[in-house]
């Protein structure tokens, strides 16, 4: 939230950039304007002042800076939401999404579990614009998550990926990384590993069935041969 200075500075600015703009901004108008866009930071007001300069051919308005604002938050187009939701519904995949992302996948969820891909797209981008609509008029910045995967090497990879896109934090991004490389193996992957080293180890009952199933198979084997 802006203060009492910091809004007046912003309504100098407003005038400076109509004026720009071929246009004269009363004082009133631009307090009134500066009062809206009061939720957001200085940077963020400034940089979008910035590009309503440099990209405008009309009119000032309130609506134009919001959208330079908003274009910048970091939170993807919903064509480009759509295929990181796509991505993170694969069980085996581990994704990084933004809660916008996590929410509207649940809008999606009877589609998919139809195979109805196109309506299963269409309830998605409904409700992650909704969602995106929401969150941008009350300010909150987006937050970005990793949806973890079965798959364990998949995980490091996605945190890479969103490292590079500047989707997490480099300190939160070394943080998750680290505690991926000590995370303790899971029941059934200490199981399977005592098939190896001949530990003894307690599957789920889910890997306890498929190992019968695979000795089954290997002891017939042996027997035709």
């Amino acid at each position: 939230m802006l203060s009492c200075d910091q809004t007046a500075e912003l309504a100098v600015a407003l005038c400076a950039t109509a004026e720009t703009l071929g246009q004269t901004l009363s004082a009133n108008a631009a307090a009134l304007m500066a009062q809206d866009l009061a939720d957001y930071g200085m940077d963020d007001l400034a940089s979008a002042l910035q590009a309503c300069r440099r990209e405008l051919t009309g009119k000032l308005t309130l609506a134009a800076i919001l959208q330079r604002i908003q274009a910048a938050d970091g939170r993807p187009d919903p064509n480009e939401a759509w295929s990181i939701a796509l991505a993170a519904s694969d069980e085996a995949e581990s994704v990084v999404l933004t809660e916008e992302i996590r929410q509207a996948m649940s809008a999606s969820a009877p589609g998919m579990a139809q195979r109805d891909k196109v309506g299963a797209r269409m309830s998605f981008l409904s409700a992650y614009q909704r969602l995106v609509d929401a969150a941008r008029r009350v300010g909150r910045p987006v937050v970005w998550s990793l949806s973890m995967g079965h798959d364990p090497q998949r995980r490091v990879a996605a945190l890479e990926e969103a490292g590079r896109l500047g989707r997490l934090p480099a300190p939160e991004l070394q943080q998750q990384i680290r505690r991926l490389a000590h995370e303790p193996m899971t029941q059934d992957g200490a199981a399977i590993a005592g098939l190896i080293t001949g530990r003894a180890g307690t599957p789920s009952p889910k890997v306890r069935q498929k190992l019968q199933e695979v000795r089954a198979v290997v002891l017939a084997n042996q027997r035709a041969a």
